[in-house]
Order: structure tokens, then sequence, then C-alpha cells
């Protein structure tokens, strides 16, 4: 999906994927983050940010939670990091990355929840009463006050499978009334998700009915309970292109992850002030019926990879059709269209979600330069490895 984009604008970082793993210096199953193009890219939209006075969570679970472009992303001024889940949140608290957002689009369980709270999250997101008292509990046993955010949801509402839950727009008033009960908790954000979407056959980003609801539930809660609203949360799509959006449908917050990394889906379609600073390296494996196979270990499902380039160098690499594992295997191998030479470079650009993967991560810096540097290996969750 990406790599047309990526060699138009990126292709000193196709290159450098090519030389590092020639050289032995990064295996196959390896993401490449071009480190000195996500800062570009996270200042192009936090620029766009400011002028309409948009703050900013970056999300890092596209990237594989790294901490180690988390933390240049804190020197740019960002608020600090979702975490899409608890082991999220985990992972970026050890390494001394503010957390703004929590619990959203997953709940954090009862028994993390003084650990998360320690690490003085912005705001927590809460689907239920239940799981707000839990927050009120650890909160009172901490001596700490907690905002809390939550999220709402209406008919017409867009909500992807595996991610359902919140507060219906019709009983948001009875049950905000029983949540600014509870003590140590402040009600004070709203949030849902996606807010916005690409559409492709008119070539822009647009707005979800979600959006609306949104705009419904701050003027719900402020007009009857005599409480301010003081983030509306508007996540999805979150590049230079659409803080605009954000600002004239109400919202405060926007949460950029892939356009971080130049991968929503507005970035393959047309020029955008983010460029792809992404991109996946393999090895041929062997070859079998005309066909050639590489390691797999990096496919997400919704990736929508086509295209692989493979050859001992950019100069001479050829492109192969990539055909993508079936939902129901493993991704041991991807397989390309033709027969290719065993142990040559294989690299796509596709859009990824490197926490689902078991794929290495490489931070490297200097790509743009022509002296690219290798800062870290680090595997999808963050971990550092060497």
């Amino acid at each position: 999906m990406f790599l047309e984009a990526t060699l138009k604008r990126n292709l000193k970082l196709i290159d450098a994927a090519f030389k590092l793993h020639s050289e032995g210096l990064v295996e196959p199953d390896t993401y490449i983050l071009d480190l000195d193009v996500i800062i570009n890219n996270a200042k192009e939209i936090k620029k766009e940010a400011d002028k309409h006075a948009i703050k900013l969570y970056f999300m890092t679970k596209q990237f594989g939670r790294n901490p180690y472009v988390s933390s240049e992303l804190m020197k740019l001024g960002y608020e600090g990091a979702v975490a899409v889940d608890f082991r999220e949140a985990e992972i970026l608290a050890s390494n001394s990355i503010a957390l703004g957002h929590v619990g959203h689009l997953v709940q954090i369980p009862k028994n993390k929840i003084e650990a998360v709270l320690k690490a003085k999250p912005q705001y927590i997101t809460v689907y239920s009463i239940e799981k707000a008292q839990e927050v009120s509990e650890a909160a009172v046993k901490l001596g700490v006050t907690q905002k809390i955010m939550i999220r709402v949801i209406d008919k017409g509402d867009m909500l992807y499978p595996a991610q359902y839950g919140g507060f219906y727009i019709e009983e948001l008033l009875k049950k905000a009334k029983e949540l600014i009960k509870l003590p140590n908790l402040i009600l004070s954000g709203i949030t849902s998700f996606p807010c916005f979407l690409y559409n492709e056959s008119e070539g822009y980003i647009k707005e979800t009915n979600n959006a609306y609801t949104l705009q419904k539930a701050k003027k719900v809660l402020e007009e009857n309970l005599n409480i301010e609203i003081e983030q509306v949360n508007m996540p999805s799509a979150s590049c230079a292109c659409n803080v605009k959006n954000i600002s004239n449908l109400g919202g405060t917050h926007g949460e950029p992850g892939h356009g971080l990394l130049g991968t929503t889906p507005i970035h393959a379609a047309s020029e955008q002030p983010e460029i792809p600073a992404i991109v996946y390296v393999s090895e041929i494996s062997h070859n079998l019926d005309n066909k050639s196979f590489c390691y797999g270990g990096g496919h997400y499902r919704r990736s929508h990879m086509e295209n692989a380039l493979v050859g001992k160098t950019l100069v001479d690499a050829l492109k192969y059709k990539v055909e993508a594992p079936e939902v129901e295997s493993i991704d041991y191998h991807f397989t390309l269209s033709d027969k290719a030479e065993v142990s040559d470079t294989v690299v796509m650009a596709f859009r990824t979600q490197i926490f689902v993967t078991r794929s290495k991560v490489a931070v490297v810096r200097g790509i743009q330069s022509g002296r690219p540097q290798i800062v870290g290996i680090y595997d999808s969750q963050g971990m550092f490895l060497e």
C-alpha cells in the first residue's frame, strides 16, 4: 500500500534498508524506523495543532511501543502518550514516558489500577460505573485525585469489532450523576473512536457520527450537571491535514499514531506534510513452484501489503507481488510472485501495527544524511534488545 509512496518520498529509507540487511546489521522480520523523519512528521503535526489550540497525545502501538521514539516525541512538547492498553502503559511508564491517556481502547484490569495511578496519568477512560468505582477505590487508597474520561456511543456510531464498550447517550446523564459522586474522581473528559475516517472515493478525511455524539454528550453533561468538560478527545486519522477538522468539531485533543509514520490512508493516496518513515525488511528463504518465499513474522491483517522490492541493493532490486497469508494461517513466510535468489534482501512498505507482530524494530538515525546509524534494536513490545 505504501511502497510507491515511500519510493517517491523517502527513497533514502529504502536504500538504507537494503544496506543494513546486506551488512548483517538487521535481521529478516525487522521494521526499520527512520527516526529523523518521524521527528519531522511529529513537528509538522504539532505545528498545525498549536495553530488550532489542539493538544496531542502520541500513540505508540504502531511503532512497537518504542520508548526511544517516545522520548524524542516528549522533547517536542507533546502532552504524553496514549496507552491503548495496560501493557503499553507499563512499558512506557517503566521508561519514564508521561502517560497522557490510559484505558481507551482497553480498560485497566482491577489489579493493575494502582500501578497505573502511581504513574500519574492525566486521564483514565472508563466504560462502566464498575470500572470507575475500582479507579475511585484505588485513588482513595493512594490519596490521589484522578481525572477520568468516559467513552460515549450512540446509534449510528461506528465501532470496530472487539472494541465495543462505553456509555450510550440516552443513559449518559443518569450514569454521569453516579460517576460524579465517586470520591477522588473528576469527570472532565469524553472520547470516542473512530471520530474520523479517510473517504477513498472523495479523497479526504471525513468525520464520523461519533464526532457528533461527542458534541451532544458535552452539551448534556455541562448543561445538566454544572461541570466543565475540558477534554473532548477525537482520535483516528490524527495528522496535520486533519487537525483543523478536530478543532472545527469542538475537539480539544488528537492522538497521532500512523500520522507520525506517514502511514494513514491519505498518505498513500496523496502527498501530505508527513512522509513515510517505516519499512519492513525480510530475506528470501527459498523457492518453490515458480514462487519465492521470504521470512515472515510482521503480518498485520489490515496492512494491505501489495508489493516488495527484492535484490542485493536498491539499484538492482525488482518489484514482486506479495501474497499475504490467509487469516487462519501463521505468517511463517510471505509468498512472492516469482523466483528470486536465496538470501536476497526483501523490502516492503505497508500499514502496520507492530505491537501485534513478533518482529524486531530497528530505530535508525542519520538516514536522510546518508549516514544511517542504528541507535537500538527492540522487540515489538518496546523492550530493548541490543
